[in-house]
């Protein structure tokens, strides 16, 4: 065969494979037995080997998994891949659509009759397809909403993703959608799985997500995934278009997806596939609402990190009744001891529970729980079991009383309840848990973020002795790494890389990472401004002793006045930094060459009245999220707290404020309304 007979040959096999492939995949109807487009296939497979460079990335041939991959690349988004506001019910909706009007009337548009497009939301993971030309180039995962992980070479390996269009659209258009696994598949991979003696897969959602992000995408292709269109990146007047526009492409829709003509209609279909969705084959958390007029999209735009044009609308949180075994307790980075329950394993949402928090020994006297009781658990929100009801009336006699813990299940040492407070911690500073626990928070993303340093690494290298604290990770030596499991040259390399890279941080950061009883990020942000403020040395880095030396000299009543820190916040604060092992864990840092870095707030004569000035936020705002508009105070000087007090300068009254409010007006504090806060931080 001559090499132009083979690309013609070579040609029509693809066109045909892909006609088939289509039928099954997206139609759901079979016009070509398995075996006899296995042939088909292997034909082109053989072709494809006698004249490589015939491949194209469009083949067939391509979907079967290339070498594993090291790592993930890094792709940043064309446009970002926001998440959705969550809506409860019919309540949450009918206030999503006031604001949303609301706003309309605000900016002076003139809303049409309105639209809304619902579609089944499912429960997979998302992922965004670029095609140049017609051709699939690139697929990746939502990741952090602006960058994901590239994924290509799984991508390819999913049936119902067209490596190539049906329609020959030029330059780059992105399509995005659910990557999923049917409830059949997990079905029948679990019991092969079984007969193996492998791991099962959990649920549905965590199989598709763990399978996109394989390394080796022979992995990806053995777990027979599906994808189903809900986003296109190019012109379309409507939601209902762009699926009709996908569909015509080759992409798989949701067919139940449906155009409402207002909220009675979104709310009859919520409730008929929350009703109805055990006959799925896929699973389904909620309902996604969206204004189907496209144009309508950029007008009413994004608040926060989340439009106001959709809302997903969630089904209620599943339950399920069970026992519980027994009660564990496990000890945090600060000592504190969390009661979990051991359940007998039940379905809920789609997984398999065998686990759920009970939070502090006072949620276990409210329940009335005893160890052997029937009770009822939730997945809140889909995701977090919980115990939510005992039924008493089930009891055999048997139960046993829940009491709290003498001594620390980790090391044996006493443990004590802190007068005024319901945790029960370990007193042993050196407890193994709490210092695996520190480690962990050290380098956690909040605090020193760390790259590659998760909890087994931190583990493996405590349980041989290369760190104690924090501080010893600065002095790790490539060769102290060479012969331990987990670390190939490279991944050695990388890891001192990371740490190093993270001698120099952020002060608040810094506060953070240290793990100080009842110091969350916010607080460690005002105490940083504190340090700030009380500094000598006046560049852009603060030494650790100079911090040292500025946090000493203050009384607990000087943090708590300056810094208006409760007494119990500025007690914890005044005792770690007066413990001697906090001393020694701060000197050992800075003779390891940790510096922190001074970020100061972006001041002008303009905003002086917010530099330095306390603010409390109460109520929805509608312009604006909460977290968007705390971050534009402090990036302006002006400090975040949760409660109102004396030394609170400005309440930011949203809709429907709470207590705070009235807290304020008793006070006579400054009451900003939303149009008010938005002027002062212009």
């Amino acid at each position: 065969m001559t090499k132009s007979e083979a690309k013609n040959r070579i040609t029509k096999l693809k066109q045909e494979i892909d006609i088939h492939r289509y039928n099954y995949h997206v139609l759901d109807k079979i016009t070509l037995s398995e075996a006899a487009l296995d042939g088909l296939k292997h034909e082109l497979f053989v072709l494809e080997q006698s004249f490589p460079d015939l491949v194209t990335a469009d083949s067939p041939t391509q979907r079967v998994g290339g070498k594993p991959l090291a790592k993930f690349k890094k792709v940043e988004h064309s446009k970002p891949m926001i998440s959705l506001f969550d809506a409860f019910s019919e309540t949450d909706i009918i206030d999503w659509e006031e604001r949303y009007k609301n706003y309309a009337a605000s900016i002076g548009l003139r809303l049409p009759k309105v639209e809304y497009y619902c579609e089944l939301k499912l429960d997979g993971l998302a992922i965004t397809l670029k095609y140049e030309n017609g051709v699939l180039i690139e697929g990746a995962t939502r990741g952090d909403g602006k960058i994901g992980e590239e994924v290509t070479q799984n991508i390819k390996t999913i049936d119902s993703i067209p490596l190539k269009l049906k329609a020959a659209i030029p330059g780059i258009i992105e399509v995005r959608g659910e990557a999923i696994m049917h409830k059949s598949v997990l079905e029948k991979l679990n019991k092969r799985y079984a007969k193996e003696g492998k791991p099962l897969l959990a649920n549905t959602r965590n199989a598709a997500a763990g399978s996109i992000r394989q390394l080796d995408s022979k992995v990806t292709s053995s777990r027979h995934l599906d994808f189903y269109e809900y986003d296109l990146i190019a012109p379309a007047q409507s939601r209902l278009e762009a699926d009709s526009i996908c569909k015509s492409w080759g992409f798989k829709t949701v067919k139940y997806n449906k155009i409402c003509t207002d909220l009675k209609e979104v709310f009859a279909f919520h409730h008929h596939w929350e009703k109805h969705r055990d006959q799925l084959d896929y699973n389904i958390d909620g309902v996604v609402v969206k204004i189907n007029q496209l144009d309508l999209w950029d007008k009413l735009g994004i608040v926060g990190k989340a439009p106001r044009y959709a809302m997903a609308y969630k089904f209620a949180a599943e339950q399920a009744v069970t026992q519980i075994n027994d009660i564990i307790w496990q000890v945090g980075r600060t000592g504190t001891l969390t009661p979990t329950a051991v359940l007998t394993p039940v379905s809920v949402g789609g997984a398999t529970i065998s686990r759920a928090t009970l939070h502090n020994m006072d949620e276990i006297d409210r329940l009335g729980l005893k160890i052997g009781d029937t009770v009822v658990i939730e997945r809140a929100g889909d995701v977090i079991p919980k115990v939510v009801k005992v039924l008493p009336n089930l009891r055999s006699g048997r139960e046993k009383k829940v009491t709290a813990p003498q001594v620390c299940p980790i090391c044996e040492s006493p443990v004590r309840q802190v007068e005024g407070e319901v945790a029960y911690r370990c007193t042993n500073k050196k407890c193994y848990a709490v210092a695996l626990r520190g480690l962990e928070h050290f380098v956690s993303k909040g605090a020193m973020d760390i790259d590659g340093l998760g909890p087994k690494i931190i583990e493996q290298l405590f349980n041989v002795g290369l760190i104690k604290d924090a501080a010893d990770l600065y002095a790790l030596r490539k060769s102290d790494l060479d012969n331990l499991e987990r670390f190939a040259e490279k991944s050695a390399d990388n890891l001192i890389q990371a740490i190093s890279e993270r001698k120099e941080i952020e002060l608040g950061r810094f506060l953070y990472s240290l793990g100080i009883l009842h110091i969350g990020e916010e607080s460690a942000r005002a105490l940083a401004a504190l340090v700030i403020s009380r500094r000598l040395e006046k560049g852009k880095t603060l030494s650790v002793s100079e911090l040292s030396r500025i946090i000493s000299r203050l009384s607990a009543e000087e943090l708590s006045e300056v810094a208006d820190f409760g007494p119990v916040v500025s007690q914890s604060i005044y005792d770690w930094w007066h413990d001697e092992h906090s001393e020694k864990l701060l000197h050992k840092m800075e003779s390891l060459g940790i510096t922190l870095k001074i970020v100061l707030p972006k001041v002008s004569a303009k905003n002086n009245t917010i530099f330095t000035k306390s603010f409390v936020l109460t109520g929805s705002l509608t312009s604006l999220t909460r977290d968007e508009a705390k971050d534009k105070i402090r990036a302006l000087g002006g400090k975040i707290s949760e409660s109102v007090s004396r030394l609170t300068d400005y309440v930011v009254a949203g809709d429907d404020p709470g207590s705070k409010y009235d807290k304020a007006k008793e006070l006579g504090i400054k009451i900003l309304n939303e149009t008010e806060f938005i002027n002062l931080i212009k």
